[in-house]
């Protein structure tokens, strides 16, 4: 009798790894596997702002990210001091972020676009202005709610995210296929 044997490698990293590679490097024509767009990692973060001395606020948003993410997020400090936010430099918790590689960051952007985007309310796709000159790719979400892992208690206070795609990659157009091939919805007749 045969065993079958399931992979322990994510669904979209098997994915890339086996078909997107071999498909991106014909489509767009390069010349070398490595130079074939890849995704480095995935940022998410989430600014305190105005409640940044509120240690329940903070904790209910670490919390949040914790869930959502499955790792512990680090405190943001301030980088320069701002007199009219009453924010200093070095300033602790103007924000937290969560930094995610290898196979927890396949398995999220699998959820992202296969379970949470899909229940945000009026949905036509994610914008394409969100891309930089290195090619990556920033998404903003404004409430928290359309992830699944989070209970109600969780989504009493709402509170937007940043979620940052670093791409290896030449250009935005290398990194827009990348996504594109993930699956990511973009905007219909929004090309760039």
């Amino acid at each position: 009798m045969a065993t079958k044997t399931v992979s322990s490698q994510p669904r979209l990293k098997a994915l890339y790894a086996d078909k997107l590679v071999t498909d991106l490097k014909k489509e767009l024509e390069l010349g070398n596997v490595h130079q074939v767009p890849k995704l480095e990692k995935i940022v998410v973060s989430v600014g305190i702002g105005k409640n940044k001395d509120d240690k329940r606020h903070h904790e209910l948003v670490a919390g949040t990210l914790r869930k959502i993410t499955g790792q512990q997020p680090v405190d943001r400090m301030a980088k320069k001091s701002i007199a009219s936010f009453k924010i200093r430099a070095g300033m602790n918790r103007v924000g937290v972020s969560v930094t995610l590689r290898g196979a927890r960051m396949y398995e999220f952007l699998d959820r992202l676009i296969n379970v949470a985007l899909p229940r945000v309310r009026d949905f036509h796709g994610v914008g394409a202005k969100g891309f930089d000159r290195q090619g990556n790719y920033n998404l903003g979400i404004t409430e928290q709610s359309i992830f699944p892992e989070l209970t109600f208690e969780d989504t009493q206070l709402l509170h937007g995210m940043q979620v940052t795609f670093v791409m290896q990659t030449e250009d935005a157009a290398h990194s827009r296929a990348l996504l594109e091939k993930f699956g990511m919805p973009f905007e219909k007749g929004d090309r760039r």
